[in-house]
């Protein structure tokens, strides 16, 4: 540590010998002009060469020396992987199995859901521990979005995760153009299409129970009042709602012209 200054009054004789070593060769540098770095940094490494082959005065050998008898044999090697900070940060399992972290959900199995974990999140990786025992470990995303890991899931989560989009829009668009528009605005209205899996399979297997029309004209009373929940379209189902005409709009247009219709001429 060349430029390292030493403020302690209790100096230990290392301290005392990295003084000496920065005074040395920062009086022999202090008549040159450096404009790079690696110049700077070049000439110092000649200096130190120079001052560690200098024979001790009072003892046999040199700094050279004494380091490849003394200290090298003891020293350890460096770490596999160079220093990386850490961000530690303590929050509890939501209901999903998933922690947040910077807006990125990562999963953890499903039964710590509502424990207290620890978060260490690197540059390269979010490492989740729970009771200081590592229980996930995700490659670290700096984007909005969800990793999950199949393992995590539960086994009626790990069915669902066979499941997309386009299979999901399909098997609605066999029921009615109606029941798509209310599974696709179910999948749109999340972030992440996969959180309403759920629910688009709970309506869609609604089908084993009701004939597809049926299912569909419920779903078009849905779109058409705005009910984006599955229990709305189980209530309109039980309630046979959907088998019921069509009542007229209750804004529907009235003629203005009429012989019972009086203007303002009327009145004096």
């Amino acid at each position: 540590m060349l430029w390292t200054r030493v403020h302690n009054k209790d100096k230990s004789k290392a301290e005392v010998g990295v003084q000496i070593v920065e005074r040395w060769i920062l009086a022999r540098l202090r008549h040159y002009t450096f404009f790079t770095l690696a110049d700077l940094n070049q000439c110092i490494r000649t200096l130190l060469d120079d001052l560690n082959s200098r024979p001790f005065k009072r003892l046999p050998g040199n700094r050279q020396e004494a380091f490849e008898k003394l200290d090298q044999p003891v020293l350890r090697a460096l770490p596999k992987h160079p220093y990386e900070y850490v961000e530690i940060r303590r929050c509890r399992v939501n209901i999903d199995y998933h922690i947040e972290f910077h807006q990125h959900h990562y999963s953890v199995p499903h039964q710590y859901v509502g424990e207290q974990v620890d978060i260490h999140a690197s540059e390269r990786l979010v490492q989740i521990y729970f009771r200081q025992r590592q229980i996930a470990s995700h490659p670290h995303s700096h984007s909005f979005g969800i990793t999950t890991e199949s393992g995590h899931m539960p086994t009626r989560h790990r069915k669902q995760q066979q499941w997309t989009p386009g299979r999901l829009k399909n098997w609605a668009r066999d029921i009615g153009a109606d029941t798509l528009i209310w599974v696709t605005g179910r999948l749109d209205e999340r972030e992440h299409p996969e959180q309403a899996y759920r629910v688009c399979l709970g309506l869609l297997n609604l089908s084993k129970a009701y004939p597809g029309p049926r299912l569909n004209a419920s779903c078009r009373i849905a779109n058409r009042e705005g009910l984006n929940r599955l229990k709305h379209i189980k209530a309109i189902l039980q309630s046979n709602r959907d088998t019921l005409p069509e009542q007229l709009s209750l804004h529907a247009d009235l003629p203005q012209y009429h012989e019972n219709i009086r203007g303002p001429k009327s009145f004096h």
